[in-house]
């Protein structure tokens, strides 16, 4: 199998940049919003725990004060990618908890303020499979009918054992069902998973990957797990009862699950380096160039690249 043309990109997989240049014929930026939704794992309504990674405070935004408007946090947005490039575009990424998680009408009112603003061709609208409604399903398709949308399920593992270890309130399933429920109606899907989490060996991270290849899935998130003061992955860690990845372990397994991946999946991301006021570990995940670098070297040396062990037969590029 060669490298696809389609990508029409110098790298070894089909990243967001090359997706979006391709699709729109400009650069494209996602616009972080954080429009005050909560998630059903911290009200209380599955738990008041929430996943033991996730430090539940909110963006920056949010610890700052009063939330702005969606409107005006796309225009504070907009004024740091214009700086340096005229002839952009932009996603509304509604990103902080849980943002299908709430009234038809509130959802449906902040999606058309976001979309109303200027240069902004569509939504990505972060959610868990166990909140996405039938209604707000056919809400988003009726955007993704002239406008470009994304969907993005958390879900991390698709190991049952880790989903429970993790707290996440949702079973594979629950996640299956969800992506079959979304798929076909012009709406793009995206999956977050986390590598390196406590209990999973390497084949296990692999049949995460695989499962995901084997769905109707047009985009995926890979995140190296990350220790945080605050949260029970945190406090685990820093009692000594976990253990963080290495850096070239997490390229080597990274590199491993993009073999695997469709080749017209799209890359949305391949580490993170984020919450650095609360981060404990582990210390590489903080020089995140440098991690992108390794992972492109890896697959330089091995002669490879995203789908050359993939086993379907694709899916619908978007």
């Amino acid at each position: 199998m060669a490298k696809p043309d389609f990508w029409n990109n110098e790298k070894n997989y089909y990243d967001l940049k090359s997706f979006w240049r391709n699709r729109f014929g400009c650069r494209v930026y996602k616009l972080q919003i954080d429009a005050g939704f909560t998630c059903p794992n911290r009200d209380g309504t599955l738990s008041t725990e929430g996943c033991i990674y996730c430090d539940g405070r909110g963006s920056r935004l949010r610890q700052a004060g009063p939330l702005p408007s969606v409107a005006e946090q796309i225009r504070m947005g907009k004024i740091h990618y214009r700086q340096h490039r005229a002839a952009v575009k932009f996603i509304a990424y509604f990103q902080t908890f849980t943002n299908t998680y709430g009234p038809y009408e509130k959802l449906k009112a902040l999606y058309d303020e976001a979309l109303a603003e200027e240069d902004v061709i569509g939504l990505s609208v972060g959610t868990r499979p166990d909140c996405i409604s039938d209604e707000v399903i056919q809400l988003l398709e009726s955007y993704a009918a002239e406008r470009h949308v994304w969907l993005e399920f958390g879900l991390q593992s698709a190991r049952e054992e880790t989903l429970r270890l993790l707290n996440r309130g949702h079973d594979r399933q629950t996640f299956t069902d969800a992506v079959h429920r979304v798929a076909g109606g012009g709406i793009n899907i995206c999956v977050h998973i986390i590598v390196g989490l406590p209990g999973e060996t390497h084949e296990d991270m692999l049949r995460t990957a695989e499962f995901l290849a084997s769905l109707p899935v047009q985009g995926i998130k890979i995140h190296a797990l990350l220790a945080l003061k605050g949260t029970e992955m945190g406090r685990l860690y820093q009692e000594g009862k976990i253990a963080m990845m290495e850096r070239d372990e997490y390229v080597a397994v990274v590199s491993d699950i993009l073999e695997v991946l469709p080749p017209e999946m799209v890359i949305q991301r391949l580490t993170a380096d984020g919450y650095r006021d609360i981060f404990l570990a582990p210390s590489w995940a903080a020089k995140k160039m440098e991690v992108l670098n390794a992972i492109d070297a890896e697959l330089v040396r091995r002669g490879a690249w995203q789908g050359i062990r993939y086993a379907g037969k694709g899916i619908e590029k978007k």
